[in-house]
């Protein structure tokens, strides 16, 4: 049986992963207003590997309801815009 203080230790890193989570998931809240949070867990097909979407573009926000995906290198951009269309936005 677990001794009190290993209970309570237990208990703190549960709370602490669930706050993390929760966390997360209010970044991606979506409240009329463009924000990079909404596409940073975005996986692209690229090359025959999942990569995500922050290694193969840059992200601006230049009016509240605009966001711009710029890609590092453009033979990416087909397989950007497929996984783009795909998600759940």
């Amino acid at each position: 049986m677990p001794s009190v203080p290993e209970i309570v230790k237990e208990c703190e890193e549960n709370m602490r992963k669930a706050v993390v989570h929760l966390q997360e998931e209010f970044a991606t809240v979506r409240t009329g207003r463009a924000s990079s949070a909404m596409v940073e867990k975005i996986r692209v097909e690229y090359y025959g590997s999942e990569v995500p979407l922050q290694q193969l573009a840059s992200f601006s926000v230049p009016e509240p309801r605009v966001l711009v995906v710029a890609p590092f290198d453009k033979t990416a951009l087909k397989d950007i815009e497929k996984a783009l269309q795909s998600s759940d936005l």
